[in-house]
């Protein structure tokens, strides 16, 4: 078998969520077929500035094969643009032109997959947003299976994509809300999917020692890895844990891993360390009590999948529907949903030897069970058998015409994002498993019980702690 990835960026040097995750799953497929990838020239998300040569380079065993970008983004037009699609009615025009000012515009990459499509047997398209998998998907539409990435953003809402969610040959969806947010948004239960996520190399050893000693970090102490951004919610995460400082008799430091687009509060609890290797972010993890996610938006957390590897904790932003579905489902970590909630979940953690270590295990079998390399080959594998088996009668509709583009009839993507059912999916398929351990209860109040607030993906009647006793995309790992 054939495979094409294709992706925004790529390299070993390129750790944004939605390019690391298409760099594992290359390179693991690659271990069962032959692989090729399909991306640009840009290593800068921002700008897409051609940085790397064009042409074939092999990268960590996988063929790379990359083509340059027509133009660099320009962060005034495409912030126009976005203000209109997102808050406006608006024309299929416009949300093209979006995405063309979005990027990367790179007409050389989808000229290529045109000409050479039936070369392969299927073509994985990674990051649904993005010029390269929308007209990747037309170009290659019997072939194309995709990873959509997808966050609960106003993108989602915007029409051109819900041909393409519907005429795929398979989605392979990063959670159980993503699959949902999908569904409701484009109709496509009839299109083959599955939840698969990726897994982590983590390693079988690292050594908390060595990170203590190499960086002098003494104490007990959260973890925030990735990048330091208030679209990671941050500046919340900031406020909130100064808070804990102030209200709570805690010894918890926190120690940041990632590079920084914020100023970092001087405080002699917060350290800063900047973009760590991965033998140094897996000591760190390791070392800590436990990882805190504060991100609103994720499609999969790989940091939160990590960390329960590892047997940590996780303390996540429970309004973000897939870390706090990922929290309730693995019964591996805390969540939160204002300053006195980060308060009490994190000094329970600290505090209760048993619920940390109860919440860890859980963790790490939710990971052994649904992330472990072999089940995600395996999800892999059993798709692509099951499409070569099958007819390919899925089309995806074309781009729309010259008289389709005009109409005024698209409504603001913000508008069809808010309309969504929202929540937490707390009842999914069974999937076959090791015997789990017990759950842990958190020894919190009973407010703390789970809202049941408006429409939801699931039931909210499976017995749980929910926020504060169960209880994630994809985030960067390595902070870059």
């Amino acid at each position: 078998m054939k495979l094409a990835v294709v992706v925004q960026r790529y390299g070993q040097a390129i750790n944004g969520g939605a390019e690391l995750h298409a760099r594992y799953i290359a390179e693991h497929l690659s271990r069962h077929a032959e692989v090729e990838v399909l991306t640009t020239c840009a290593t800068d998300y921002v700008t897409w500035r051609n940085e790397l040569a064009a042409g074939v380079e092999p990268t960590g065993g996988v063929s790379v094969r990359r083509f340059p970008v027509s133009h660099e983004r320009d962060p005034l037009v495409f912030g126009k643009r976005s203000e209109r699609v997102f808050g406006e009615r608006h024309s299929l025009g416009e949300e093209l032109d979006w995405l063309d000012a979005e990027g990367p515009t790179c007409p050389a990459l989808i000229a290529h997959l045109e000409r050479h499509a039936r070369e392969f047997d299927f073509c994985i398209f990674f990051s649904y947003r993005y010029y390269q998998s929308y007209h990747g998907v037309h170009a290659a539409s019997s072939r194309a299976v995709l990873v959509p990435t997808a966050e609960r953003d106003a993108a989602i809402g915007l029409s051109i994509f819900k041909p393409v969610f519907r005429g795929v040959r398979a989605l392979m969806y990063n959670s159980p809300e993503e699959r949902a947010m999908i569904q409701a948004v484009a109709g496509n239960r009839d299109v083959p999917g599955v939840v698969v996520g990726i897994g982590s190399d983590v390693p079988q050893n690292p050594q908390p020692g060595r990170f203590r000693q190499k960086f002098d970090v003494r104490g007990p102490f959260a973890v925030y890895v990735g990048r330091v951004d208030e679209n990671k919610g941050c500046n919340e995460l900031f406020a909130f844990f100064q808070a804990y400082l102030r209200d709570a008799p805690g010894r918890l430091s926190l120690v940041l891993i990632g590079n920084s687009l914020l100023p970092v509060p001087s405080h002699p609890r917060i350290r800063h360390l900047g973009f760590l290797e991965d033998a140094d972010k897996f000591d760190a993890m390791a070392a800590a009590d436990l990882l805190i996610m504060p991100s609103y938006f994720e499609s999969l957390s790989m940091v939160a999948l990590e960390a329960w590897a590892l047997g940590k904790p996780v303390l996540a932003n429970g309004r973000c529907d897939v870390l706090k579905g990922q929290c309730i489902r693995s019964n591996g970590g805390l969540y939160y949903e204002g300053s006195d909630e980060f308060t009490a979940t994190l000094g329970a953690i600290e505090r209760n030897r048993w619920l940390s270590a109860t919440l860890g295990r859980n963790g790490r079998q939710f990971y052994r069970d649904e992330y472990d390399w072999p089940v995600v080959e395996r999800k892999y594998l059993d798709m692509l058998e099951r499409l070569s088996k099958e007819p390919a009668p899925r089309v995806v509709d074309p781009v729309p015409g010259w008289r389709d583009r005009r109409r005024q009839d698209c409504p603001p993507g913000s508008e069809v994002m808010a309309a969504l059912p929202a929540g937490p999916v707390v009842q999914v398929e069974a999937t076959p498993a090791r015997p789990r351990p017990q759950p842990a209860a958190a020894p919190l109040p009973s407010r703390n019980a789970p809202p049941n607030r408006g429409r939801s993906w699931g039931s909210q009647n499976r017995p749980h702690d929910g926020r504060r006793a169960g209880g994630g995309g994809s985030s960067r790992t390595g902070g870059r």
